[in-house]
């Protein structure tokens, strides 16, 4: 299991433009490494965080910069954390604002600890989401949901970000690493290319973009695989003890 932990809690762990390269080059840093089977990502803090800083977007008001450029590398880093090989928890310590909400979503497990709160206030601040962030909201979520939060600017409580399916479970917080780490082992104890196969698949068929061929392919050849020798002996075994 790896872990990627932001850490800049006295900004409730926001995100600036440098924080996503080291963020890019740590993930490029787990998927070389085949001894991963888990990603975990946290923070460190009261909150998770509070999103994309946007500090850049009002200096670009005046010409300084270009708003887009950070904006569009976030939407590139939601995008990579969902494309991870290995699947993805995310541990969310406290409160998610903003883009990091979208960064959650990416992540294939997200658990959360009471008293956590989240808001996605790109409505109020004028600010239409980035498209790659929509389709999350909306296939993670529904259509439904994913226009309350959107086009309200509510802010909801962990018994509800549990029920719309923003989080898988809540925990308290001094219970989170003891979850995510038997959530992780359960992970672990998979197949790990069957795992990453059929989590690429879901995805693709999340997006609407599943090759059915391909799919069928890829299950014939897990048919033949050694994964699933081995798999079926261990079973085998489970069974008859």
């Amino acid at each position: 299991m790896a872990t990627i932990r932001l850490n800049r809690p006295l900004q409730h762990n926001r995100i600036d433009a440098a924080d996503i390269a080291t963020l890019q080059e740590d993930i490029a840093a787990v998927e070389a490494d085949p001894s991963v089977r888990v990603l975990v990502l946290t923070a460190t803090g009261p909150s998770f965080s509070s999103g994309y800083d946007l500090s850049a977007a009002q200096s670009s008001q005046h010409g300084e910069t270009d708003a887009s450029d950070g904006e569009m590398a976030f939407a590139r880093l939601c995008d990579r954390v969902e494309s991870v090989r290995v699947p993805t928890i995310c541990a969310l310590n406290g409160s998610v604002y903003g883009g990091s909400t979208d960064l959650a979503l990416a992540c294939d497990f997200r658990i959360g600890v009471t008293g956590m709160r989240m808001r996605m206030p790109a409505g109020q601040l004028g600010i239409q989401f980035y498209p790659g962030g929509l389709r999350r909201y909306v296939s993670r979520l529904g259509l439904n949901a994913a226009k309350r939060l959107f086009l309200t600017a509510e802010t909801i409580a962990a018994d509800e970000m549990l029920s719309i399916g923003f989080l898988d479970r809540i925990v308290a917080p001094d219970e989170l690493q003891a979850a995510v780490d038997d959530l992780a082992g359960r992970i672990a104890a998979c197949a790990p290319q069957a795992i990453a196969g059929m989590k690429r698949a879901l995805n693709e068929l999340a997006r609407g973009e599943l090759d059915d061929r391909a799919a069928e392919a890829a299950f014939a050849a897990s048919l033949r695989s050694d994964e699933f020798a081995n798999g079926l002996k261990a079973w085998s075994k489970r069974r008859a003890s």
